[in-house]
């Protein structure tokens, strides 16, 4: 279920006004906003675009017309800061059709208010300017917005949407990425219905309350989660209700380094485990092995790999064809696939049309596109699974066995014991290649138990390696050699760069990138078809702009070196999540000019971070007429933790100033 959401926010309290202070933001009501509201402030977030004065949402089981529904209600109230801030008046409500029936939004209210020679002047929106977009065949959008917004106004909305799948209660969020200084939930469960809570982040609760009650509900059921036949059933049940609320929530900012906030903001889900109807109990818990079941019998997963799939039999001995080994069998269809099918959309888990339609019309979505490599591979006689695996946008999987918790699939096969990871999606990916966005920690093989699999950051390697020859030419400018092997992913991204742009506009780009000071000639770009390995980048060099005749100024890294800190911010909430663990080396040989001595040399330096977790080594030397120079920073690990970043960001600082440091030639005398 979609859910209208105003985004990311962060764990921490705050010091407020005097008067954010001395409200109690948790009994707003619509329409009467207090004058002194106008004058709200956030000390402790000066730059933030709106306020988030409090928002109150509650859900509950309800019955109307012989149906069960969820109703879920919210109101919201902000101040607006500046224009930036104007967006929080433009609101979408999503809607989802459900077996049941489509998702109902009602009772859509919305206004501002202006304060105008002290007196408040209010706008309120009609429903003629309520508008209804539609997405796709399960889902639409209630859009409008608030009227007469002005910087310093303050606005509100509120909504109620029903839906008549009772079994999803909407989560709830505390933090966003404006500064909340109350968020409320309310949530209302019958004894009849037994849900999960799942709880994230660490935002205090100032309420954390239940109270329990009777009601009775009236509505027709299907026993066994709709094997058996439809019946009205009355039941009086005891209702838990759970009051949750925070106050004075500091907003989330997004840092470099992170896979996504989300998996650290202040939340709370549901997930049904069972129903006791009728006498009848219904178990919704899942384990690992059933959603394997679930996920093997689903026309749009599983099945859609076995059934009726006999032309994959053609097409596949034709691509295996001369291969004698499992691996050749396996590459030969991995390289057909991603080589003769266009991916038309990067997300999802089940087919978008029948696997028949992607091998014909040779395109579909990355899902479509690897549950087909994987029929192809089984065909072949290999031992082939999906994997299904969630990207590192899309956030952390839950503990639960949740298919929500996942939106992207690749596959696996076993070559003579080795598990190869594959994804056919993207053409420039090499064979047992993945991009960094999905080593983002639990997949799940799915065979019969749903095997898991660990795509950690920690366990990809991406290695860079550069080396550059230089000396004094006869007119006086510095020239040389530059060869580098960049990592994986920078060489996927030079490989899909020169096919967009080709090989002349790489250089073009190329040569931009070093300004005036430097002029580069006779590029070339090595091992572009080698998809497994990384490329090779050469082309000799010019430098202008090295000094006076008599004093000659070297930046010895080339361009290559960190030209700041990649961590700004002094303290960090967030562990570092980099893409992969990183090992980047340098070398330069430089030829010392006849008639010139070495007047500063930087001094050698070896740096190690947690020991033995990360080293940066500056090595300098002269050796007769040449400078010797290396410079390496390697890690052991892709991941460090919150404790830690004041080390990280202090080691990177120690990096930035080394190297920036210069060689200094001077004329003899």
């Amino acid at each position: 279920m979609r859910y209208l959401s105003v985004a990311l926010a962060f764990i921490a309290s705050c010091l407020l006004s005097v008067a954010a202070l001395a409200q109690d933001y948790s009994k707003i009501k619509f329409g009467k906003v207090d004058p002194a509201e106008f004058n709200l402030s956030f000390d402790k977030d000066t730059g933030a675009h709106a306020i988030l004065i409090a928002e109150i949402g509650s859900s509950n089981f309800e019955t109307g017309k012989g149906d069960l529904s969820l109703v879920y209600r919210v109101h919201r109230r902000y101040k607006i800061v500046d224009k930036a801030g104007f967006d929080y008046a433009e609101i979408s409500i999503g809607l989802d059709k459900t077996s049941r029936g489509m998702e109902e939004a009602s009772k859509i209210k919305a206004a501002s208010y202006n304060l105008e020679n002290g007196q408040i002047v209010v706008n309120t929106l009609n429903s003629k300017d309520i508008f209804t977009e539609k997405v796709d065949q399960a889902g639409e959008i209630k859009k409008f917005a608030i009227p007469g917004v002005k910087v310093g106004s303050i606005i509100e909305y509120s909504y109620t949407l029903t839906s008549p799948a009772w079994e999803y209660i909407p989560s709830w969020t505390f933090q966003h990425s404006v500064p909340t200084l109350w968020s409320e939930y309310t949530v209302g469960i019958p004894e009849f219905a037994r849900f999960m809570r799942v709880g994230q982040g660490f935002v205090p609760l100032e309420v954390n309350s239940k109270r329990d009650y009777r009601t009775t509900y009236s509505f027709r059921y299907e026993p066994n989660g709709g094997a058996g036949a439809s019946e009205n059933v009355n039941v009086t049940s005891n209702v838990t209700e759970f009051r949750l609320g925070a106050r004075n929530v500091m907003p989330i900012r997004a840092e470099n380094f992170i896979t996504t906030v989300d998996n650290y903001v202040s939340q709370i889900k549901f997930q049904l485990a069972s129903t006791i109807i009728g006498g009848i109990e219904t178990n919704y818990s899942n384990t690992w092995p059933k959603l394997m079941e679930e996920l093997n019998k689903n026309q749009e997963f599983g099945a859609a790999m076995e059934k009726n799939n006999n032309f994959m039999d053609n097409v596949t001995n034709d691509i295996i064809k001369g291969a004698t080994t499992n691996e050749e069998k396996a590459r030969n269809i991995f390289n057909w696939v991603k080589s003769n099918v266009i991916c038309t959309s990067e997300r999802g888990l089940g087919t978008t049309q029948k696997l028949k339609a992607t091998l014909t019309n040779k395109k579909g979505a990355v899902s479509d596109i690897n549950l087909l490599l994987v029929g192809l591979l089984r065909r072949a006689n290999l031992n082939a699974y999906p994997v299904i695996l969630s990207t590192r946008d899309h956030g952390y999987v839950s503990m639960y066995p949740l298919l929500s918790s996942f939106n992207y699939v690749i596959a696996v096969v076993d070559i003579d014991g080795r598990q190869v990871t594959l994804d056919a999606s993207r053409p420039m990916l090499g064979f047992g290649k993945l991009m960094p966005e999905t080593y983002n920690g639990d997949a799940r093989i799915v065979d019969g138990n749903g095997t898991a699999m660990i795509l950690s950051p920690d366990s990809l390697k991406e290695i860079a390696i550069t080396t550059i020859t230089m000396e004094r030419n006869a007119e006086g400018a510095f020239v040389g050699k530059f060869q580098k092997r960049p990592t994986y992913l920078q060489s996927y991204n030079i490989r899909n760069a020169i096919k967009t742009k080709k090989l002349e506009g790489f250089k073009a780009a190329l040569q931009q990138s070093y300004g005036d000071e430097v002029e580069i000639l006779n590029t070339s770009v090595e091992d572009l078809d080698d998809l497994d390995g990384s490329v090779l980048l050469d082309y000799d060099f010019k430098m202008n702009n090295t000094g006076s005749d008599d004093i000659l100024y070297i930046k010895p890294m080339m361009g290559q070196e960190y030209k700041q800190n990649i961590f700004q911010s002094e303290e960090r909430k967030f562990p570092v999540e980099m893409n992969a663990v990183m090992d980047e080396m340098y070398t330069l040989n430089l030829a010392i000019p006849e008639g010139y001595v070495v007047d500063e040399l930087p001094k050698s330096s070896i740096i190690k971070y947690n020991d033995d977790e990360g080293m940066f080594q500056y090595l300098i030397q002269q050796v007769d007429n040449r400078i010797q120079m290396r410079s390496r920073i390697k890690f052991t690990k892709a991941t460090f933790q919150p404790e830690e970043y004041t080390g990280l960001r202090d080691f990177y600082e120690m990096v930035v100033k080394k190297q920036a440091e210069q060689i200094v030639l001077k004329k003899k005398a």
